[in-house]
């Protein structure tokens, strides 16, 4: 289990920085950084249709629960950036962070079989409300700052399950 851990932190840290060159790639409106706070757009959470992520910053979730969330959350980022790089013309550095989210998925799904907890699928569904070419570079930045924030929740997740074994 603890390779799986090791390996599984591996990859939290590689999706995080492959996340800045898919975001330049995807991303060329002028303000819209990784850096940039653009609290402004938040509102366009809803309106585009992006779903937040499980919550995994609770010192009482068990494993269990938390490699639950933690999958739940990347099945939910791979949509989302399923979706997107379907509309988008330069998707190569989105599909490499795509790749990287489906090993992450598969090592999560591997620890969950090492410590005998099931395997669940997220049915959760949604749809982008993806109209005209600013709001797909929206939500290419809205998804890849979300998978950001995610992942290292997820690293940090990822750590105290290691420290606890």
């Amino acid at each position: 289990m603890t390779h799986a851990v090791e390996s599984a932190m591996s990859l939290a840290q590689k999706i995080l920085r492959d996340i800045p060159g898919a975001h330049e790639a995807c991303v060329t409106t002028t303000g819209l950084t990784l850096s940039s706070e653009a609290k402004d757009l938040e509102y366009l959470l809803n309106d585009i249709g992006i779903p937040a992520p499980p919550v995994l910053k609770s010192e009482e979730l068990t494993m269990e629960m938390s490699l639950s969330r933690i999958v739940e959350g990347l099945e939910l980022h791979h949509k989302l950036l399923q979706e997107i790089g379907a509309v988008l013309s330069s998707t190569e550095e989105l599909n490499l962070l795509l790749a990287d989210v489906t090993d992450l998925s598969a090592q999560l799904h591997e620890m969950q079989r090492l410590a005998k907890i099931p395997s669940t699928e997220s049915k959760k569904a949604f749809t982008l409300q993806l109209n005209g070419d600013y709001q797909v570079r929206v939500a290419a930045h809205l998804s890849l700052k979300q998978l950001r924030s995610f992942t290292q929740d997820v690293f940090r997740s990822l750590r105290h399950i290691a420290l606890s074994n």
